[in-house]
């Protein structure tokens, strides 16, 4: 008898999942225990298991779309097996019973009724909505086509890049046809699962295609379901002038390559301005890099200017007044997703958490020597910033009361330490989150801040690496900022700012010396941080950094 398989809830947060790929196909045997696929969560890629066995024989999400929980993902069952009535009534099996007293002539009576309420989809048409490139997303901005109407499309084809609400990210087709609509324009914002664009066989009436989508016509043909999706390795990319001879070089001076050909590239030290691409519209691919050989380049020979000759004498200008000249302009730029992502969430955090600040300024002499001790081993490298985290890791460990959110009827209190780095990029601010940071060494802090910073700044960091953060520390201390407050990252209770390092005199031992210190603000939410408690738990940090060895231990 077939097996309904369901999508999983794979999170106690997930509402929806999308299949990344699929280890099986329809037709293959299935074992008790064997991966049927891989399926993205709002928190990670993981993979989900048979608890059947029997034949595959019926796939109900493709790879790449997205599927709410408890929808029809597969059904298993003996080869050969009927599963026409289970996948039409949407994943139960009591469509298979005919309901009793129903009568032949009830039903020939009420089917063109149910005909006529539907628009039918055209066969091979495919509506591609807006994806949900974050968790987060709630509407996207189509930054740029890289497709036009009437264009070829090829499955993996880059269609447009999409701004979302953390990065501009490259939307990937994953069927082909030819592109027959473009539902929102370069500039245009359009909320997620609304229409981006057609994809379908020449000729096709977009207008039926249209209203097929709006009539929810979803199950007369397989067309409808493989509306393409983002999958969870979309790579983000910034924009590169390139020399106009190019060959992978679009209009827009942007080098067009895919995202293994750019991995492999940054992995070889490969500049993708030399490189000729041989896919399509001269896009970069795999083989191209790979067969790339650099060529000499010829150093420009500088052109000889003539001399102009000077007259011997010459009758000195008369002197006129300075007359401002010029007419007043301005500019309007329209907010991109990130920026009124920050300000909606930071708005959101100093309106309605009360906050308070405290300032404490630290001898930083033995941080100092220690970092100097620390950086002579070969291959290892430690930040004052990488002090701090540890630092605070720590004590949160002996302060809970920190490690909280605020709810309207109770406060969460985290038993894990998620530290987030807050890290600035050209559109604005990111937060890399370290996952348990109370367990990391100071190298392995300074390794992964390292590694996620750069993630942020080149947007290839994903949605769960900045996901999930129970305190957060901002640096302006290499900008030379002495002292500054900062609003904090909600759903936290607290965050600290960190300044520079000075240089002045200081009191030890009854005597003036030349001491070096820095001063660092924590901002607390005065619903869960009282007073006593933040100063608390600034005084353990306190001690943690003057006395680097105590986090050794």
């Amino acid at each position: 008898m077939a097996e309904i398989i369901n999508m999983p809830r794979l999170s106690d947060t997930m509402e929806e999942g999308v299949v990344a790929s699929w280890l099986k196909q329809v037709g293959d045997t299935v074992e008790e225990g064997d991966i049927l696929a891989e399926i993205e969560t709002d928190k990670a890629t993981m993979e989900f298991e048979s608890f059947h066995e029997g034949t595959l024989l019926y796939i109900g999400v493709q790879e790449g779309e997205t599927a709410p929980v408890d929808t029809l993902l597969a059904i298993i069952g003996e080869e050969g097996e009927d599963v026409d009535a289970l996948v039409k009534g949407g994943g139960t099996s009591e469509t298979k019973e005919e309901p009793k007293g129903e009568t032949t002539e009830t039903k020939t009576e009420e089917a063109p009724k149910s005909t006529t309420e539907k628009v039918e989809m055209p066969a091979g048409a495919i509506v591609v909505t807006m994806p949900r490139l974050s968790d987060t997303m709630e509407e996207g901005t189509v930054a740029s086509w890289l497709k036009q109407v009437g264009d070829t499309i090829e499955e993996g084809d880059i269609l447009a890049e999409i701004e979302t609400d953390k990065a501009t990210m490259e939307f990937e087709s994953f069927n082909e046809g030819t592109l027959l609509y473009i539902g929102v324009k370069e500039g245009e914002t359009a909320p997620v699962d609304s229409i981006l664009a057609i994809i379908g066989e020449k000729g096709t009436d977009v207008d039926t295609v249209l209203k097929a989508a709006a009539s929810g016509d979803s199950a007369t043909s397989s067309s409808e379901e493989t509306v393409s999706k983002p999958s969870g390795n979309l790579a983000a990319e910034s924009k590169a002038e390139a020399p106009k001879a190019s060959g992978s070089e679009s209009s827009g001076g942007r080098i067009i390559a895919s995202p293994l050909a750019k991995k492999i590239a940054a992995d070889k030290g490969i500049d993708l301005t030399q490189v000729k691409g041989s896919g399509d519209h001269g896009r970069i691919i795999k083989r191209d890099v790979e067969n790339f050989t650099p060529a000499a380049v010829a150093a420009p020979v500088a052109k000889a200017t003539p001399s102009v000759a000077t007259p011997a004498a010459e009758s000195v200008p008369a002197i006129t007044p300075f007359v401002p000249a010029g007419e007043e302009s301005s500019e309007e730029v329209k907010n991109s997703q990130m920026r009124k992502t920050i300000a909606r969430r930071l708005g959101e955090s100093k309106f309605s958490a009360p906050h308070y600040y405290l300032t404490v300024e630290l001898d930083m002499d033995n941080a100092i020597a220690s970092r100097k001790t620390i950086n002579a081993i070969p291959d290892i490298k430690v930040s004052f910033n990488d002090m701090i985290v540890k630092a605070c890791a720590m004590a949160l460990r002996k302060h809970p009361q920190v490690n909280t959110t605020w709810n309207d009827n109770s406060t969460t209190y985290h038993k894990h330490i998620h530290v987030g780095v807050a890290v600035a990029v050209d559109e604005g601010l990111l937060v890399p989150v370290l996952k348990f940071a109370d367990q990391m060494s100071l190298t392995t802090i300074g390794g992964k801040v390292r590694e996620l910073a750069g993630k942020a700044r080149n947007k290839k960091i994903s949605p769960a690496e900045m996901d999930g953060s129970t305190f957060t520390i901002s640096n302006l201390g290499m900008f030379g900022i002495l002292e500054f407050t900062s609003i904090i990252n909600q759903p936290n209770s607290a965050i600290l700012s960190v300044g520079t390092i000075v240089q002045k005199p200081v009191v030890k031992n009854g005597e003036i010396v030349v001491g070096n210190t820095m001063k660092v603000t924590l901002a607390c939410d005065h619903r869960t941080v009282d007073g006593a408690t933040g100063a608390q738990f600034l005084q353990t940090v306190k001690q943690y950094v003057e006395n680097p060895v105590t986090m050794l231990a």
